[in-house]
């Protein structure tokens, strides 16, 4: 029980930094693309969407070899005293990265839904760019963001591929529940498997119960 519930608590805790992570990168993004104001927009998107559908292994193979001490930013790393793979830091990563998509398109979604009339006001009312995006940007498009971050969070739940490839397997250290399900189903741990997965479909099923109580239609 001890370790189920290890593993139920680095998995919670990989998933909220991964979304944490993303957010102000995906609000930037999201924003900029909604608004039309960064480069090449076409372009940019395809970039942000290519870990949604490239194999997820590919994704964790690419995140090993920038880690890597054969890396160009190997020296960063060095320089920083900073080790990531196969370590917990390493599964924030992967899933950060295959979550971020998520979360920067739903931001482009609820920012792109936004009357740009409403921010053209406040300009002329004499609030600065970030004065109008803090306090009238932001706030109107705070439930798109919000679904967007338990996207992001409830996709870093079961991330498996790329955790696997740059974390590792490692019980009591890198093993989240997508992973540690694998392990047993391979040792042929049946029960241990199931026990695991129930707590996977509750921790689930309860995000998208809370994502629905608070953002559902109805809601003001």
């Amino acid at each position: 029980m001890q370790e189920n519930l290890q593993i139920l608590g680095l998995t919670l805790r990989v998933g909220l930094l991964s979304t944490v992570v993303c957010l102000p990168f995906a609000i930037g993004l999201g924003y900029g693309l909604a608004r039309r104001s960064m480069p090449f927009p076409s372009l940019l998107r395809a970039l942000i969407s290519l870990p949604m559908v490239m194999p997820p292994v590919a994704v964790g193979l690419t995140l090993l070899w920038a880690m890597g001490t054969t890396s160009p930013i190997a020296p960063l790393w060095r320089w920083l005293g900073v080790e990531l793979a196969f370590t917990p830091s390493a599964a924030v990563v992967a899933a950060a990265v295959v979550g971020f998509p998520l979360l920067a398109r739903s931001a482009e979604q609820s920012f792109a839904a936004i009357e740009p009339r409403y921010e053209e006001v406040a300009r002329t009312l004499g609030a600065s760019r970030l004065e109008t995006f803090v306090r009238v940007s932001l706030p109107l498009g705070r439930r798109g963001l919000l679904y967007g971050s338990l996207l992001c969070f409830t996709r870093a739940l079961g991330e498996f591929g790329a955790t696997a490839v740059v974390a590792g397997i490692i019980p009591g250290r890198t093993e989240t529940l997508a992973l540690g399900i694998w392990s047993r189903i391979q040792l042929g741990e049946d029960a241990g498997a199931a026990t695991l997965v129930a707590l996977s479909f509750t921790l689930a099923l309860a995000s998208m119960v809370a994502a629905e109580r608070w953002l559902g239609p109805g809601r003001r």
